[in-house]
C-alpha cells in the first residue's frame, strides 16, 4: 500500500465525501462530477491507502474506494495487497474515522458465467464459489470483506458494492474487452456468451449516486441488454476462431500453470455462460445509461486505435510466454495452441 496524501476542495455542503484512488481516471472525472453536483458537496481527493488514511477521513460522511488495480499485468502479490489489504485497511480506518459510508468498486464478475443464470442477474443473486484465483478472486475477497462488514457495524455502515458489467472507457477490463487487440475474437462451440457492456461515463453517474447517498448494498451497472456474438462480430469487423471448451480450457490451464497467463483458465466460464445485469436499484433511484452495449463498443474500438485487431492469430509455443503479455494477446495464444493441437491430432 502506497503513501498517500489528501488533497481537500470545499464545496458549500455540510456533506464530505472523500475518494480514494482520486488521481485515477475513474477517480479524477468522480472528482469533477461530484463538484458539479447541486448538493455541493465538500470533496476529499485521496490519491492512495496509506498509514495516515484515518486522519484523511475525519469528518468525512462517506469515501468512495477507487484505489484498487483492476490490471491482470500486476503481480497477483502486489495486486492482492492494493486490492485486498488495501480494502482491509480503508475499513479499518473507517472505523477510526466515523465513517458512516463506504462505496466500493468490484465486478458483475463475481456472480459467476452459468447456464442458469436469470437474464438479467438480480442484484441479490449469490455470488459464484469459483474464481478463487485472478482477479475475480480479488472481488470475491472485497465483497466478503464488506459483507463481514456489514454484519459487525449493526447497521451503523452503509456499504455499497457496485458491481459493473465489462467497464470500457479509459480503463477496461481485461477479458472481453480485451479480446478486441486480438485478429479474431475467441468464441467457444455451443456457447451461450452474451456480451455487455458497461461505459466509464455510466459508472461515473453510478459512483455519484451511491456517494450521496441514493443507493444501498449491491448495485449493478451496465448498458441495457446484451448483444450476440453476429453483433460484435458486425461492429467491430472482426471474425471468431471457434474453439471446442476442452480445447481452449487446455490451452488456459497450460499458459497459466507455466505462467504465461495471468488469468486462471476458469475465467473462461465468462465466454461460454451469460453474466448479464440489469441496474434495478440504480434505475429505481432515477439512473439510466446513456450508452447503448453498440456505443459502448464503437467508443472501445475507436480507443484501441492502433491497437484494435493488431495481436497475430497464430502464435508460435516459444513466443507464448512474451505475447501473452497483454489480455488480448493471451487470447489469441489461447486460441493458436487450441488450434495447433487439434491440427496436430488430424496428422
Amino acid at each position: 500500500m502506497a503513501e498517500g496524501g489528501a488533497r481537500v476542495r470545499r464545496g458549500r455542503s455540510p456533506s464530505t465525501i472523500a475518494v480514494t484512488g482520486s488521481a485515477g481516471p475513474i477517480g479524477a472525472a468522480l472528482v469533477e462530477r461530484l463538484h458539479q453536483h447541486p448538493a455541493e458537496p465538500v470533496v476529499v481527493e485521496i490519491e492512495a491507502v496509506s498509514p495516515k488514511l484515518a486522519d484523511e477521513l475525519a469528518g468525512a460522511d462517506a469515501v468512495v474506494h477507487l484505489a484498487v488495480d483492476r490490471s491482470t499485468t500486476t503481480a497477483p502479490e502486489q495486486r492482492r495487497l492494493t486490492n485486498i489489504a488495501g480494502t482491509t485497511a480503508l475499513f479499518d480506518a473507517v472505523g477510526s474515522a466515523g465513517v458512516r459510508r463506504v462505496v466500493l468498486l468490484t465486478s458483475a464478475m463475481v456472480y459467476g458465467a452459468g447456464a442458469s443464470n436469470d437474464l438479467p442477474l438480480d442484484e441479490d443473486a449469490p455470488l459464484t464459489t469459483d474464481g478463487s484465483d485472478g482477479l475475480v478472486g480479488d472481488w470475491l475477497a472485497v465483497e466478503r470483506l464488506a459483507a463481514a462488514r456489514r454484519t459487525v457495524s449493526t447497521g451503523t455502515l452503509d456499504v455499497v458494492s457496485l458491481r459493473p458489467a465489462s467497464l470500457v472507457g479509459p480503463i477496461a477490463d481485461h477479458l472481453m474487452p480485451g479480446m478486441f487487440e486480438a485478429v479474431r475474437l475467441l468464441a467457444i462451440r455451443d456457447a451461450h456468451c452474451l456480451w455487455q457492456f458497461c461505459h466509464h461515463d455510466d459508472l461515473v453517474a453510478a459512483l455519484v449516486m451511491a456517494a450521496t447517498g441514493g443507493l444501498s448494498g449491491a448495485v449493478t451497472v451496465g448498458c441495457d441488454g446484451w448483444l450476440e456474438r453476429e453483433h460484435v462480430e458486425a461492429i467491430s469487423g472482426m471474425r471468431s476462431v471457434v474453439l471446442p471448451k476442452a480445447a481452449a480450457f487446455a490451452a488456459a490451464e497450460r499458459l497459466h500453470r507455466i505462467g504465461a497467463l495471468a488469468s486462471p483458465a476458469s475465467d473462461l466460464h465468462y465466454l461460454l455462460h451469460p453474466w448479464v445485469v440489469g441496474s434495478q436499484r440504480l434505475r429505481a433511484g432515477g439512473w439510466s445509461p446513456r450508452w447503448t452495449n453498440e456505443a459502448a463498443l464503437e467508443d472501445h474500438l475507436e480507443r484501441l486505435g492502433d491497437r484494435a485487431g493488431r495481436t497475430l492469430g497464430i502464435v508460435d509455443r516459444k513466443y507464448a510466454t512474451r505475447a501473452a503479455a497483454g489480455a488480448g494477446a493471451t487470447l489469441a495464444v489461447i486460441g493458436s495452441l487450441a488450434l495447433a493441437r487439434s491440427r496436430a491430432r488430424r496428422r
